[in-house]
């Protein structure tokens, strides 16, 4: 995709979008609701025309803007947020539908490979959601298509269930080696499953990397926001070390500058409950606990104003708002431009 845009009316939905995805790889669009993320794959799909740029998949050129290729000549394989199955239908039949007589034994193949073996007769409302899910993936399969859509297909579905599906999903795509791009707001599902991450944000692309480049080094303090809580500081710059509201951070990779920004995430912020030599005191506003880990919303002094650090807290510790802690750092920091 090249230049892409698209306005519906007065409002640009999306503006210059340039994305390359590779074959046989997974890309997700990271967004959040209102980003563009579903009109990008409503066009690619074919359900929605370019205003401008181009559009290419396999080579050839599918939408530039004054023609473009019909929808049952793309080879696109369409998985929506519901499934979209029909009711009426046995999941075997779901799989099957609208292929020729002759290919009918692929509907089978298809149910076993998605781990339905045995399921065939039982009706959309007989299965579970991850089951369903896995049949709509079947059948979008069952075309033999050059690339597979996935519009938020998990979002439906509850923690527990959504995780196992996700990563079940993520492996019959890997074995199959099909082209896939997945459209989500959940960004453990784009971390965790895709070769490549695109941030979407107000109808552009903000990067496009994969997953650990993205996530460990964001060329933006736009991006590195986008990825999870992140404390975007100011710093005077030394060589491979930062100093900063937090004290001295050490640093990644040198620096090229003698003043900028430093990303300490969240999860490397240190938060003690006793004084140690080089931590700095602070005072938690607010303490919110998730099972798994807890977040810690922190105050320090700045420079003639108090400075809001976010920590991510393993393990089964509880802070109370007000109380006085020490703060360092337990992983490096990497530098960011100044916007």
């Amino acid at each position: 995709m090249r230049a892409a845009a698209k306005r519906f009316g007065t409002s640009t939905i999306l503006d210059d979008v340039t994305l390359t995805v590779a074959e046989g790889s997974m890309t997700a669009i990271l967004g959040a609701s209102g980003s563009g993320k579903t009109t990008l794959l409503r066009i690619i799909a074919g359900f929605e025309r370019l205003d401008a740029g181009e559009l290419s998949i396999g080579g050839q050129v599918v939408d530039d803007a004054t023609h473009s290729v019909s929808v049952q000549h793309r080879r696109i394989g369409y998985v929506p947020q519901d499934g979209a199955l029909f009711p009426n239908l046995t999941a075997l039949g779901n799989i099957g539908f609208g292929l020729p007589r002759r290919d009918r034994s692929r509907a089978q193949e298809l149910l076993e490979l998605v781990g339905l073996a045995g399921l065939g007769s039982r009706r959309p409302h007989e299965l579970s959601g991850g089951q369903q899910q896995r049949v709509a993936l079947a059948r979008a399969l069952a075309v033999r298509p050059g690339v597979i859509l996935l519009d938020e297909p998990f979002s439906s579905l509850d923690a527990s269930m959504r995780a196992s599906v996700r990563q079940d999903v993520a492996r019959i795509l890997s074995e199959i080696g099909t082209t896939t791009i997945l459209v989500t707001h959940d960004q453990d599902e784009a971390l965790s499953m895709a070769d490549q991450v695109a941030l979407l944000q107000n109808g552009r692309i903000l990067a496009a990397a994969p997953p650990r480049d993205l996530y460990s080094a964001p060329a933006t303090a736009a991006v590195a926001n986008s990825l999870g809580q992140v404390n975007v500081l100011i710093a005077s710059l030394h060589g491979r070390v930062a100093r900063c509201v937090l004290g001295e951070i050490a640093l990644a990779e040198p620096a090229v500058a003698d003043r900028g920004l430093v990303l300490v995430r969240a999860e490397n912020i240190d938060v003690r409950e006793s004084r140690a030599p080089g931590l700095v005191a602070a005072k938690v506003l607010q303490f919110d606990y998730f099972g798994h880990d807890s977040v810690a919303h922190l105050e320090v002094e700045g420079a003639g104003r108090p400075v809001e650090i976010v920590a991510r807290i393993v393990g089964d510790r509880t802070l109370t708002a007000g109380q006085q802690v020490w703060l360092g750092t337990n992983g490096p920091g990497r530098t960011l431009p100044v916007a």
